[in-house]
């Protein structure tokens, strides 16, 4: 329980209504006792990036005197894509972050970073599917990161930085590393964790020399394996320019609100399928804009600096669903319609090259188009890109963990973030009511206890409760009612990609 009396901040107190105070570098914040845990949110990391510091790298916040309140979520980001997003505001604060800790008048409690970061478009720290509650039960501290997404974080531009929604997380991990001890966790056991966007930016992190050194672990769920080379990346920023009639530059771009710049992003995005004769991959995702390989702050992938020995392995635990691409049929209406072309074009567009569309029809025989675009999507998107990264990790030297999530609801399959609300046991927020209805199954509740479980003992141990995977064993557990540990499941898949990792999206 949190000491609201005489917490060890210099004597700071609670404040006249319970509140807890911290005394961070930039000053101090005072936050509120939340189900037992001292809870502080809204804290900005960096200044807001707008003005003259639209599409500026993050600048530090400055001092404050007195007490500032953190008891409501900062704004989320603009955001982009067809998905589900939060809704705009007109407050442009949007670096912040987020603190739930058992104590912050204790010390040496293990820490974990969530950055929301979906398919590098869209997420907020205030979606009740990520609540922190139940893993700061569990004796975590943990912090929740918003960055800049879509156009903002990633659309390369001539006068600015690229990779600012990295550059954002990296001044959050900084920022954790300065401040965390004073909320009573320890900055020399910190996990990042986060999953789609999330985990592609957290294996993104790996091979960025600056960050490796702000945490020790990491969790990557449904690892994305999107990346874009120059070239197409400057082709998506003019085509949004010119859509909006501005110069394809941080100067250009500067003059349209950032709501506008987002919202233009989201309509490129559906209506990429005109695209693919040139964007050709990207376009086939419909994702308008993702980390560059820009040669700066990104010299390659993850898989090929890991592999290759130019980025050191981490204690990481990485995690896929079976069915990543039901999510998207369901929620677009598509699922149950595809047909032989369909299949057709997904194994031209998806499958590595040069024997991957006959290697698929040779491992699937049975398989019919519906099966055989969910296998191939799956695939491309989300489980081999997973499974490519625990190997490269592995194949450095270091502790590596890997699980499937196999437990499957009626409408969405095991499909794609039904991980998310298990590991934050959240199966009562909105989109855990989404996948598990009201009254989510014992078989449900026990999977995700065992999946949070494991998030527990790998941040606070190292070790998820499996035996590692090594490239010879391939050992995986296999998360369903009941689990087991075995070898990895989807081992015809696996063939068919060996020694294909993923590489940069390019123009046709």
């Amino acid at each position: 329980m949190v000491n609201v009396e005489a917490p060890a901040h210099e004597q700071m107190g609670a404040g006249m209504h319970g509140h807890p105070r911290v005394r961070t570098e930039q000053g101090i914040v005072e936050g509120r006792l939340r189900r037992g845990n001292a809870d502080f949110r809204g804290i900005s990391y960096a200044q807001p990036p707008v003005g003259a510091l639209r599409f500026a790298a993050p600048r530090p916040v400055a001092a404050w005197e007195g007490v500032r309140p953190a008891v409501e979520f900062g704004p989320p980001p603009p955001q982009s894509g067809p998905g589900p997003q939060a809704d705009p505001s007109p407050d442009t604060d949007w670096l912040t972050l987020n603190v739930c800790t058992p104590d912050p008048a204790t010390t040496g409690l293990p820490v974990l970073v969530w950055l929301c970061c979906g398919g590098y478009m869209a997420g907020t720290a205030a979606d009740p599917m990520t609540d922190p509650t139940a893993l700061a039960d569990a004796g975590i501290v943990v912090v929740s990161v918003q960055c800049r997404m879509g156009a903002e974080g990633f659309a390369l531009l001539d006068g600015a930085p690229s990779n600012r929604g990295l550059l954002d997380q990296i001044a959050a991990l900084e920022w954790v590393q300065h401040n965390i001890a004073n909320f009573g966790g320890d900055p020399s056991r910190v996990t990042v964790a986060g999953v789609s966007g999330g985990a592609g930016s957290v294996a993104a992190l790996l091979a960025v020399p600056r960050a490796r050194s702000l945490f020790q672990r990491a969790i990557t769920q449904s690892v994305p394996g999107l990346h874009c080379a120059p070239a197409l990346a400057e082709e998506v920023t003019a085509t949004l320019g010119n859509r909006l009639g501005v110069p394809p530059t941080a100067q250009g771009l500067s003059t349209v609100a950032p709501q506008r710049l987002a919202d233009e992003v989201t309509a490129l995005c559906l209506e990429m399928p005109s695209y693919r004769e040139r964007w050709g991959r990207l376009a086939h995702l419909g994702i308008a804009v993702c980390p560059v390989i820009d040669g700066e702050l990104l010299d390659e992938t993850p898989w090929a600096a890991l592999t290759d020995g130019r980025a050191e392995g981490i204690d990481l635990l990485v995690g896929h669903t079976r069915d990543e691409f039901r999510l998207f049929s369901v929620m677009m209406g598509v699922r149950g319609t595809f047909t032989g072309d369909d299949a057709c074009t997904a194994l031209e567009v998806f499958a590595p090259r040069p024997d991957g569309p006959d290697a698929y029809r040779c491992a699937y025989p049975d398989a019919g188009p519906e099966e055989l675009v969910e296998i191939v999507y799956s695939d491309a998107t989300f489980r081999m890109p997973s499974l490519l990264l625990a190997e490269a990790n592995a194949e450095a030297g270091s502790n590596t963990f890997f699980f499937e999530l196999c437990y499957a609801t009626e409408q969405f399959g095991a499909c794609h973030s039904i991980d998310v609300p298990m590991a934050f046991s959240t199966l009562d927020s909105p989109t855990g009511r989404l996948f598990f209805g009201d009254h989510p199954t014992a078989d449900a509740i026990a999977v995700s206890r065992e999946l949070q479980q494991a998030w527990v003992r790998f941040i606070t141990e190292g070790e998820p409760g499996w035996p590692r995977y090594s490239t010879d064993q391939r050992a995986t557990r296999v998360l369903a009612a009941p689990s087991s540990t075995t070898t990895y499941p989807e081992e015809e898949s696996r063939r068919i990609w060996l020694g294909h990792p993923p590489t940069p999206f390019t123009l046709v």
